[in-house]
């Protein structure tokens, strides 16, 4: 695709052709996310207009491009800056928690796997759920490697969080973590098993063996009021 075809109209336009006309009017996921590949080298002025987009799927083709940018491994250090800080000045756009999980571990988990990381704490204690869950979701780029500490520091401090879309991804990354060290998880299940959002448990104990999600479930009494859903993992 020639440098004139990369723009974020014609990104825009390329989605409402791809439209299937059924009850829903839906595009389906895997057209956006091929369409991403043809548009990956979209400049990051472009990408900024498609996350302005009304429209649901623009804006998932949008953090899709960034998330295959942020991964391409002759992407230049000073782009994927680019990327990162774009990411996190739009955070109003990405709102919803497939939006979230489309990139963050790319865009943002990726760019700190080398780098300071006090921006997912600030984000942690963010009045908006999606920077809460951008937070957590950002640190399986790390799990990835092996490096768990962030998981569990940022888990637990949103291990009470009320929004259940923060729940199922706390949930999730510590799952993750376990694969790399059980006995890490084990630990933080002892804590705060019995106190944990019931769908955050679920989530963290999926892996375990049946005698020991038993003991947790039976250890939990607690069931705070949550609103929405959404699973990790895009």
């Amino acid at each position: 695709m020639t440098g004139s075809q990369l723009t974020a109209a014609r990104f825009a336009e390329r989605i409402e052709a791809l439209r299937v006309p059924t009850g829903r009017d839906r595009v389906r996921m895997r057209e956006v996310f091929a369409l991403a590949r043809e548009f990956i080298d979209l400049p990051g002025t472009e990408i900024d207009k498609l996350l302005d987009s009304d429209v649901h799927e623009v804006r998932i083709g949008a953090l899709s491009v960034m998330g295959k940018q942020a991964v391409r491994k002759n992407t230049p250090e000073d782009i994927r800056a680019e990327l990162f800080a774009l990411y996190l000045r739009r955070t109003d756009r990405i709102n919803t928690w497939d939006l979230v999980d489309v990139s963050a571990h790319h865009v943002v988990g990726g760019y700190l796997r080398d780098k300071p990381r006090d921006v997912l704490y600030r984000l942690a204690r963010s009045a908006h759920w999606w920077e809460r869950r951008i937070a957590m979701l950002a640190t399986l780029a790390f799990v990835r490697g092996g490096d768990l500490d962030d998981t569990f520091a940022l888990a637990g401090l949103l291990v009470a969080d009320t929004h259940e879309r923060v729940q199922t991804v706390v949930g999730g990354m510590l799952r993750e973590a376990g694969k790399h060290d059980r006995d890490r998880l084990l630990a933080f299940l002892d804590r705060h098993a019995a106190t944990a959002p019931r769908v955050l448990l679920r989530y963290a104990i999926e892996h375990l063996d049946p005698e020991q999600r038993a003991h947790y479930l039976d250890r939990h009494h607690y069931e705070p009021y949550t609103a929405g859903s959404g699973r990790i993992g895009r």
